[in-house]
């Protein structure tokens, strides 16, 4: 009877034992490969608030994030360890017309900042990740520690042939947007890269 009780007490220490973060500290791992995805499919994004609409969704997420804003070789980024992805502060000054938007993360990498070269645009789930509830960097709904410049980002998913989905922080909304259109170039782009 002693040896039954003594193996249930080491079996239960081994399942308290178990951690359940990740070694860099985040705990929410966010798909990071393009998709081409449907209305619908957006609207079921995990980690987000969403109140649908026909065009997308409008809403925030749900992720307790760990913003560390940093400087690395004299260029500022944002690392969120609880999803293990570094943002660039900022991103592009201006507004990227889609047929140009991956030659200009071509061109990004290409120097390096912060002395990586695998920056990329977003998928649609890392960049809504970063909609925040409510107005908390001047009319934008992101946290304090990003430019506030970047109104609208777009991502790497697509929603049909020459459309591309994009985040939009002044209202916290997500539609699909024809990149092939001259008022496309309203559109901005913040590079991202994985930790892990």
């Amino acid at each position: 009877m002693r040896k039954y009780l003594l193996h249930i007490l080491i079996i239960s220490f081994v399942f308290i034992a178990i951690p359940i973060t990740s070694a860099t500290g985040g705990s929410i791992t966010l798909r990071s490969h393009y998709r081409s995805l449907s209305v619908s499919q957006v609207q079921v994004i995990p980690n987000m608030s969403i109140r649908k609409n026909e065009y997308g969704f409008h809403g925030h997420s749900t992720i307790n994030h760990d913003y560390n804003l940093k400087a690395i070789r004299g260029d500022v980024v944002v690392i969120d360890n609880t999803t293990g992805l570094m943002w660039h502060q900022s991103g592009s000054s201006n507004g990227v017309i889609g047929n140009k938007v991956m030659q200009w993360v071509y061109d990004f990498n290409s120097i390096g900042y912060a002395g990586y070269y695998d920056w990329r645009l977003p998928t649609l789930a890392e960049a809504t990740s970063l909609l925040e509830s409510s107005e908390k960097n001047a009319d934008l709904h992101i946290d304090t520690g990003f430019n506030n410049e970047q109104k609208t980002i777009w991502t790497g998913d697509n929603c049909g042939p020459g459309s591309m989905w994009i985040a939009n922080f002044l209202d916290g909304g997500v539609i699909c947007f024809d990149s092939s259109e001259d008022w496309g170039d309203i559109v901005r782009i913040r590079p991202v890269r994985s930790m892990r």
